[in-house]
């Protein structure tokens, strides 16, 4: 299996591929990943530059070679899943790390320790509204934690303020939306926000840039789920 970082993850949010990957190595899972990790082409798609996102695309086809491949970002998970096959007619064997996860924990292979936290869950676009996955994710932090929904939840959830280039045109904007999501968090009275996605990590952290007040802690669900991991 390939674990396909993603450009995010791999450049920036760094804390993401390395919880992943320490999580794969205490289930026992061969992995590996690529020497020359390209892009799968999201951000290019919808922002419009179809072109330049072909090219990538087709790069990054040729390096995945047919193989199974887990990803931790919602926006590649939709890609491999639905636009590969649409434009190349081919089909990627792609799973997001929150289905993993639930596989393994079903499995045994990892064994999350049971508490009362309270955190809640924000949907990622892509891996929601776009593919559907509402429930996996929820089923992951349940064996972690006491999940306490936001007012918008599952398809009705708010975006995160980062998604189709807002953030790179207009960052008051999306800094506005994050702000008014982290809102809605923080009236679940929870210490901590859960996602899987970078994108939204990166814009809510960017949404609570300064703020002094009520402070929530945002992370991804790999990050959760190795800081409550019980494993012999």
């Amino acid at each position: 299996m390939i674990y396909f970082r993603g450009c995010l993850s791999r450049e920036k949010l760094k804390k993401i591929p390395e919880a992943t990957e320490q999580l794969l190595k205490i289930a026992g899972i061969d992995y590996k990943i690529l020497d020359n990790e390209g892009c799968c082409g999201s951000v290019l798609l919808r922002t419009g530059f179809y072109d330049d996102a072909l090219q990538v695309m087709r790069d990054t086809l040729n390096d995945l070679k047919g193989e199974k491949v887990l990803v931790s970002c919602a926006g590649c998970y939709r890609t491999f899943k639905q636009d590969y096959p649409e434009i190349f007619g081919e089909k990627v064997d792609v799973i997001h790390t929150s289905q993993l996860f639930h596989e393994l924990i079903k499995e045994g292979k990892i064994k999350p320790e049971e508490t009362q936290e309270k955190v809640t869950y924000h949907d990622p676009c892509h891996l929601g509204r776009h593919m559907g996955e509402y429930r996996i994710p929820r089923q992951v932090i349940s064996h972690n934690a006491k999940l306490v929904e936001m007012k918008h939840n599952h398809e009705k959830s708010r975006c995160c303020g980062a998604g189709g280039g807002v953030r790179s045109a207009f960052p008051e904007l999306s800094k506005e939306i994050g702000r008014i999501r982290l809102d809605e968090a923080k009236d679940t009275l929870a210490r901590c926000l859960i996602t899987c996605c970078p994108f939204c990590i990166s814009n809510l952290e960017f949404a609570q840039e300064n703020s002094v007040v009520n402070e929530i802690n945002i992370m991804d669900l790999s990050q959760f789920l190795l800081r409550r991991l019980s494993h012999e």
